[in-house]
């Protein structure tokens, strides 16, 4: 098992890539740390981890509060002793479809606060245990709208190239302590967003869903769309020591459409 009896923290594990993950983790051994704000929703992933034969604790916590998360950082390496692995998944996705002039102040800095301020405090809270340790992994899950611009996405792709400035600078300072820090940029996802885009597609061009996916495909080199169980494999490889001489580094799960 690649985390065999690892401790890892997980922020947004409740639904889509981010409990693809965790249960992907838990087979290969991990113990987990369950965060964020909605505990009932938590409650499902954190059970079937149990039945895996781990265990898994549910914090409840705002990322966005520093004092919330020092106190849930505290909780978390009183319970089980050390935080191995911390994967950031928690985030939103902003305004959509606004140029960057129609966008609020208000939208622009809500979105920076969730997808870029909570990592920041998360990563802050426990990188001290990770350095008396001298080991450990830090994964950040980005976005490939923060690797390529995007038009109606200002808000976002901001928060997420501002997510990839943290975890360079991050991967940078901690080297010496033996800890990596690491950033998966998943790109567009089978899901009910994908199933959005899809229908506003095959309505636009009067055209068949099936249509329309082979049509958005085309865009990627593999002509495939990326699951949640995609990215999963990517963060179970940068939190194993499979990739213990890779920091610092984007990993874009999107099946080719960057390049």
């Amino acid at each position: 098992m690649l985390l065999k009896d690892r401790v890892v923290v997980v922020t947004g594990p409740a639904k889509g890539m981010g409990a693809a993950a965790t249960l992907l983790m838990a087979d290969q051994g991990a113990d987990l740390a369950l965060v964020g704000r909605d505990t009932a929703a938590i409650g499902p992933v954190a059970e079937e981890a149990r039945a895996k034969g781990r265990r898994a604790e549910i914090y409840g916590c705002d990322i966005t509060d520093a004092a919330a998360v020092e106190a849930m950082a505290a909780s978390v390496l009183r319970d089980f002793g050390r935080a191995d692995v911390l994967v950031n998944i928690a985030g939103g996705t902003g305004p959509l479809g606004k140029t960057f002039w129609e966008t609020t102040p208000e939208e622009f800095r809500d979105i920076l606060d969730l997808n870029v301020t909570g990592c920041f405090l998360t990563m802050r809270a426990f990188a001290p245990a990770m350095i008396a340790a001298k080991a450990g992994k830090i994964v950040n899950v980005g976005g490939t709208f923060g690797l390529r611009g995007k038009a109606g996405r200002a808000a976002y792709s901001a928060s997420k190239w501002g997510l990839r400035g943290i975890t360079k600078s991050a991967a940078l300072e901690l080297g010496l302590h033996n800890v990596n820090v690491n950033c998966v940029c998943p790109g567009m996802i089978e899901g009910p967003r994908f199933e959005k885009v899809r229908g506003e597609m095959s309505a636009r061009l009067g055209i068949s869903m099936e249509e329309a996916r082979q049509e958005y495909s085309k865009d990627y080199a593999l002509r495939r769309i990326s699951t949640d169980q995609d990215v999963a494999g990517a963060v179970l490889f940068l939190a194993s020591e499979l990739s213990r001489q890779v920091t610092g580094q984007d990993l874009a799960v999107d099946g080719g459409w960057v390049i």
